[in-house]
């Protein structure tokens, strides 16, 4: 092996852009791909990005989940195929060219070209494809861009449009209206999904206007409320509630009479009036159910035609009391709500529907006083045509929470489109089996934010009247009575005649169909959703079912896919409606689903506000692999928001990569000095030979790494990452602070040649297998100690990458594990102790008494462990106990929190009895984890048991007997004590160790009972057979002198830390 520098002259990034370079010259992804050719296949679904922006720490953060999984398998292996995937079509693609190209309304594209446009459109998709493929190579991620998918490619459009016929052919796909969140600033309907991405807090006009009932005796009008004054031309109903009560009411001072919920009274008064108390009379109240069918005078004159059926009242319980008038307005082509009530109401038909606003969310010329006004603007003209009517009862202003279009940050509205849809609803039980079959991580997201979205699921409308996008293989008649369903580019050759090469609307439109009666068939205007693309990609990305059959029907549904928690109602809602509406089944085996990563302020990440460093500043500081660990050592991976710290990855390198570093070190160190010292170089001893070892560090260290080995493969398996870095974290601290630190002699030859061999080897091994265990996480770090590491060993693979995962080899030792760990746990409490009393190490001490339950435990630290514990310790002799009762008592508590809902009245019988509890029931509650009391069965969950130290019982006796005489906490006195042991000197120096404690918790010191007054009250504080002590003495060279006696903090932190 060669020579390494010290840890602070390493520089992780420099060595990571190394590794890059080798990784190049051996085409070590593709290398791997070969060498995995013949294994089982394991099908990963990478979903697409776009690539019209860079690559943010989001991306960063799945990309590092998915390298982390994909490498885990190809070691464990499999033959895991990786291809980058490009979202190319929608929104975000037309929304730059149309800022680029200065267009405001589809009249504009139309008459630049559908040709030039889509052109301009394709030019930008690959802008950042470059700077892409760096950023996400130099984090270390395998994939491959060469041999990348499209969504814009010929092949995967093809796919799509198989989808879609496939969905036709099970008559799953209809033509409709439906009311959807609509944005005029990029003339497109949005999903629910997408509109509900940027919320703002608006002052909207609000306004009360009357409908006069026809024929009413009184003249009276219903009042109805609305912030969009808008959509007030196109009003065709009014809906009440008929669980309401209505009131008929007349103003004082205007003389008008009005309709309201009687709950809604005050909402019409008018603060320009007198106080509302008085301002109206009550004429007649009744239920809501009178009031339907009732017609009233429309506001407005320009749908006269549905007289017959409009302009009347329905009912329904969507009307609330919470505000308005409880009467609200209807303009079924603009509310999802209003067009449920008018179809089931029959005041219109969905095949008759008139829509008044236009793309550009401008009035048509149906609304003639305001044709050609963009609606937001006409609000003010609106309600001024309303006052001029004398419609007007107030306006004002109202704020309140709206939609936004989160691409043009224009305000969204609802308007009914004419759209395709997938019969979503139909599939809503098979939708929901088939989500119970998946397996995610965590399992919340599905079982409660998936699973409820599932359930509320609705037909899904997947055309979009745009341009840049995959065409709908739908050719129609005029008369929409003859329909072609294209599946194929070659199906539609066929039918054409025409050389197809490829699929967007500006190569297509133009192709006609002759049907078989003579009609000619022309291609609808609508793309699809490119919601729709990337839920095809399964099947898309291997052009399925034109190529790679059996590949995909062997291996469906694939084994993993992850993305962003947002992408919950996004692409993994349409991979799943996909693939069960095609094949029945879950599109995806397994998911992990990320949380958001946030700038450390909280706030969302923003390039304006520079709130967050940038990825590459952070990986030439800090590496990509400090950045991966730091990444899915976080809330993140477990679908919480991460508050992203610059020094949370500095933390990764000095807590995890500098310690693996500096132990790797001290292996090549040594092994280097066996040569200077003219031995023979240092070749490792083999595995079976190491698990020999007859030293009970190697033994454990062994054991360790296989420890590490099974809990990797275990929660690698359970695909829950962020487990690892905390148990990996443990392993090095105990590798360099328990390993490296008791075997130094050992390792630097002290101990002799051959066991100096032994000792490096078994470094060299644990070395050795943990990279391997570690590099799916740590790519770079991993392989640079390989590399160095192979040079000693014959016949090693070129790259780790290459290596086999490692399996458990040999029988873990439990025992020694568990014995190694409560030694550490030992030593660390006897150094606080040692600190606590200002007695340094450097002060022997002549004994220690180790108190613990468990006699295989006691035998390890008296037997095999004993001289790591006396050096480290500097302490002459162990004593070991294992009757904890010596030195303390037990007292059970019922967990009241836990108890209290269950047992209701009972609580008090059975809390009395667990106190009561002797030390024998407590210890037999605890063996057989469970009591029953009262005639209820209590588990150790629902009971405490407390650990009491004899000095507790001291100060709690004295306390309990200033209670008994009347005491105030303030009156001072005078504690005398005396002790009834048989032995006195152990009270005595229970009395003396604890002293400060005793005088602080009792407000004095206790004095000899030899200068107790006559008058003075006096109790028994009998210690007998109760307390035993470490007879802990400092050794000075001239003379021996008593210690100060820790025992009791050191058996109350032992205790604590040791009841397992």
């Amino acid at each position: 092996m060669d020579d390494v520098c010290e840890g602070k002259d390493f520089t992780f990034p420099k060595q990571e852009e190394k590794i890059l370079d080798f990784w190049s010259q051996i085409d070590a992804f593709h290398t791997q791909l070969a060498l995995t050719k013949d294994k089982p296949e394991y099908i990963f679904y990478d979903g697409p990005p776009f690539a019209t922006g860079l690559p943010h720490y989001g991306h960063i953060l799945a990309g590092t989940i998915k390298d982390i999984v994909t490498r885990y398998h190809s070691m464990t292996g499999h033959h895991v195929t990786r291809r980058f995937g490009w979202d190319c079509h929608g929104l975000p693609v037309e929304n730059e060219i149309d800022k680029k190209l200065g267009i405001k309304k589809r009249e504009d594209v139309l008459k630049l070209g559908i040709d030039k446009y889509n052109e301009e459109c394709r030019s930008i998709v690959t802008r950042y494809v470059t700077e892409w493929e760096t950023v996400i190579t130099r984090t270390g991620r395998w994939i491959d861009f060469k041999n990348d998918y499209k969504t814009m490619d010929l092949k995967f459009m093809e796919s799509v449009w198989w989808v879609f016929a496939q969905l036709y052919a099970k008559n799953l796909v209809y033509k409709g209206f439906k009311v959807m969140p609509y944005s005029t600033g990029c003339k497109t309907p949005l999903s629910n999904f997408e509109a509900g991405q940027n919320y703002k807090d608006v002052s909207d006009p609000e306004v009360f206007m009357t409908f006069p009932v026809v024929g009413d005796p009184h003249g009276a009008s219903f009042v109805a409320w609305t912030t969009t004054p808008w959509t007030l031309p196109s009003n065709l109903a009014l809906c009440i509630n008929d669980n309401f009560t209505y009131v008929k009411v007349r103003n004082k001072y205007s003389g008008k009479v009005y309709i309201v919920a009687e709950s809604r009274l005050s909402a019409i008064h008018n603060p320009k009036e007198k106080p509302k108390e008085a301002v109206v009379n009550m004429l007649e109240k009744f239920s809501g159910t009178s009031l339907v069918g009732t017609k009233y005078e429309p506001l407005f004159n320009y749908f006269m035609e549905l007289s017959d059926t409009a302009f009347r009242v329905v009912a329904d319980n969507y009307v609330t009391d919470d505000s308005g008038t409880g009467v609200v307005h209807c303009a079924p082509a603009f509310g999802e709500d209003d067009f449920r009530v008018c179809i089931e109401n029959q005041i219109i038909s969905k095949d008759k529907l008139i829509v008044a606003v236009d793309d550009d969310g401008c009035f048509t010329e149906k609304i003639t006083d305001f044709s050609g006004c963009y609606i937001k603007h006409a609000d003010k003209d609106i309600i001024e045509a309303v006052k001029a009517k004398g419609r007007l009862v107030k306006s004002g202003a109202f704020t309140h929470s709206y939609p936004y279009c989160w691409r043009s940050d224009t305000p969204l509205i609802y308007r009914a489109v004419p759209s395709w849809f997938v019969r979503v609803e139909l599939l809503k039980e098979q939708l929901l089996e088939n989500n119970k079959q998946t397996y995610w991580v965590p399992d919340f997201v599905k079982d409660k934010r998936f699973h409820n979205w599932l359930e509320n699921a609705r037909d899904w409308a997947i055309s979009r009247s745009r341009f840049w996008g995959t065409p709908l293989p739908l050719w129609i008649s005029e008369d929409e009575k003859e329909i072609v369903v294209i599946d194929s580019v070659a199906k539609l050759e066929k039918l054409s005649g025409v050389k197809v090469f490829d699929l967007h609307r500006h190569n297509i439109d133009h192709i006609t169909i002759k049907s078989d009666s003579g009609r000619v068939l022309r291609r609808v205007d609508d793309v699809f959703d490119c919601w729709f693309e990337s839920g095809s990609m399964p099947y898309a990305y291997i052009h399925y079912p034109f190529e790679n059959v059996e590949l995909f029907e062997k291996n469906f549904p694939g084994h993993f896919v992850a993305e962003g928690l947002d992408q919950t109602r996004g692409w993994f809602y349409t991979l799943m409606v996909l693939a069960t509406a095609l094949f029945g089944k879950p599109a995806f085996r397994n998911l992990i689903c990320n949380g958001l990563v946030l700038a450390e302020d909280g706030k969302k990440m923003s390039k304006s506000l520079k709130n967050y460093p940038s990825p590459m500043e952070v990986i030439n500081d800090y590496g990509a692999d400090a950045l991966r660990l730091y990444l899915i050592n976080s809330p993140v991976v477990r679908a919480e928001p991460l508050r992203f710290k610059k020094e949370g990855v500095y933390g990764v390198v000095r807590d995890v990569f500098l310690p693996w570093y500096n132990a790797y070190r001290f292996l090549v160190q040594n092994a280097k000095r066996l040569e200077i010292e003219g031995l023979a170089p240092f070749v490792p001893i083999d595995q079976a030979t190491l698990l020999k070892s007859s030293n009970v560090l190697d033994q454990w260290i062994n054991s360790a790494t296989q420890s590490l080995v099974h809990f990797v493969r275990q929660e690698m398996d359970g695909y829950r990452l962020y487990t690892v870095v905390p148990y990996l974290l443990k392993f090095l601290d105990n590798l360099t602070n328990i390993y490296v630190r008791f075997n130094r002699k050992r390792l630097k030859g002290r101990s002799g040649e051959e066991d100096c061999r032994i000792a490096l080897s078994t470094l060299y091994n644990v070395l050795l297998l943990s990279c391997k265990v570690m590099a799916p996480f740590t790519p770079f770090f991993t392989e640079v100690l390989y590399q160095n590491m192979r040079k000693v060993c014959n016949g090693s693979e070129e790259s780790i990458h290459y290596c086999s995962f490692p399996t458990e080899e040999g029988k873990r030792g439990d025992r020694i594990e568990q014995s190694v760990s409560r030694m550490m746990t030992i030593i660390d409490l006897a150094r606080n102790i040692r600190e606590r009393h200002n007695k340094p190490l450097k002060a022997p001490l002549r004994e220690m008494v180790i108190v613990h339950p468990d006699a295989d435990f006691l035998d390890d630290i008296n037997g095999k462990l004993k001289e790591y514990v006396l050096e480290e310790l500097n302490v002459r002799s162990l004593v070991p106990c294992n009757d904890t009762l010596k030195y303390a008592s037990l007292r059970a508590e019922p967990e009241f929190s836990v108890l209290g809902k269950r047992l209701g009245k009972s609580m008090g019988i059975v809390a009395k009895e667990v106190k009561a509890m002797s030390q024998e029931e407590i210890l037999a509650f605890e063996n057989a984890g469970e009591v029953t009391i009262a005639n209820h069965c209590l588990k150790l969950t629902d009971i405490k048991v407390l650990v009491l130290l004899w000095t507790s019982k001291i100060v709690n006796r004295i306390q309990k007997l200033r209670k008994k005489v009347a005491l105030e906490p303030t009156d001072m006195v005078e504690v005398y004590f005396e002790s009834l042991d048989d032995e006195k000197s152990i009270s005595q120096r229970v009395l003396h160790s604890q002293e400060t404690y005793i005088r602080d918790a009792i407000g004095s010191h206790l004095l000899p009972h030899s200068l107790m007054p006559e008058h003075a009250i006096w109790t028994l504080l009998g210690l007998a057979d109760i307390l035993c002590f470490i007879n802990m003495k400092i050794v000075d060279s001239i003379e021996q002198q008593p210690a100060v006696e820790v025992v009791l903090e050191f058996l109350f932190d032992l205790l604590s830390s040791l009841q397992d």
